[in-house]
C-alpha cells in the first residue's frame, strides 16, 4: 500500500519538478516538410504531464504531400494509432520524432536518412490540418522546432 501511495504522489508532481531532458546534440535536423513552412499551431507544454497541451507543432502541409525524415534514424513505429496513421523515428541522440497523419512508405526497423521521403500526409488532422510533428527525449516532450536551431558554437579570436 505504501508503494502505491508513493507512486501516486510522484505522479502528481508538476513538470517543473521533473528534471529537464538533456539538450540533444550531434544530430542534424531539417524541416520534415523539405523547407521552412508556416506553423499552424505551436508546441504547448502542459502544466503537468497528464494535462492538456500540444505536444508537437502543426506544420502547413497539404494532404498528398511527401513527408521527410527530419534526421537520420531508424523507424520505431509505422502503423495506425487511434484510427490515424503514425510514424516514429528514433535518432542517435536519444530523440524520437513523430509524424501524423502520415501514411508510411517505410517499415519498422528500416534505417532512414535526413530528407528521405518517409510517407505521404493524409487528411484528417483537425482542427488545424497539416502535419503534426512531435519530438521527445525519454518520456519528456520537447518543442521539435528547437531541434532546427543552429547549435554550432563558434569561437572567434579576440581582436583589440
Amino acid at each position: 500500500m505504501k508503494t502505491l501511495m508513493i507512486a501516486i504522489a510522484l505522479s502528481t508532481l508538476p513538470l517543473a519538478a521533473v528534471p529537464a531532458p538533456e539538450e540533444p546534440t550531434g544530430t542534424v535536423y531539417e524541416w520534415p516538410t523539405g523547407a521552412e513552412v508556416a506553423v499552424l499551431r505551436p508546441f504547448e507544454r502542459p502544466e503537468v504531464r497528464w494535462a492538456a497541451g500540444h505536444r508537437g507543432v502543426d506544420l502547413a502541409l497539404s494532404p498528398g504531400d511527401p513527408v521527410l525524415a527530419a534526421a537520420d534514424g531508424v523507424v520505431a513505429f509505422a502503423g495506425i494509432v487511434a484510427s490515424r496513421p503514425v510514424l516514429s523515428i528514433d535518432h542517435a541522440d536519444g530523440v524520437r520524432t513523430t509524424y501524423e497523419p502520415v501514411w508510411p512508405s517505410v517499415e519498422r526497423g528500416e534505417a532512414v536518412a535526413v530528407g528521405q521521403e518517409i510517407g505521404t500526409l493524409q487528411a484528417g488532422h483537425e482542427p488545424f490540418g497539416g502535419l503534426h510533428w512531435g519530438a521527445r527525449v525519454g518520456r519528456e516532450y520537447i518543442d521539435p522546432l528547437s531541434l532546427l536551431e543552429d547549435r554550432l558554437v563558434r569561437l572567434y579570436p579576440l581582436i583589440e
